[in-house]
């Protein structure tokens, strides 16, 4: 099964450090100020994980699809 990174926008504190740890997967809509995740990115990526962990707000996940 594919996997896919999920970031419960309402959740987001905009925090950035999604992004700080992982910018090829992470990025800040300017308008929401919330993270998003990139179209395209890897699920698969160490950093990804990474920034799961350390979410302050626990609203990043990887899900099967």
């Amino acid at each position: 099964m594919a996997k896919q990174v999920v970031i419960d926008q309402q959740e987001c504190i905009s925090c950035e450090s999604c992004v700080e740890l992982c910018p090829e997967v992470f990025a800040m809509d300017e308008d929401t100020g919330k993270a998003y995740v990139l179209e395209g990115s890897d699920p698969e990526l160490d950093c990804v994980e990474e920034a799961v962990v350390a979410c302050p707000a626990a609203c990043i996940s990887v899900e099967e699809t």
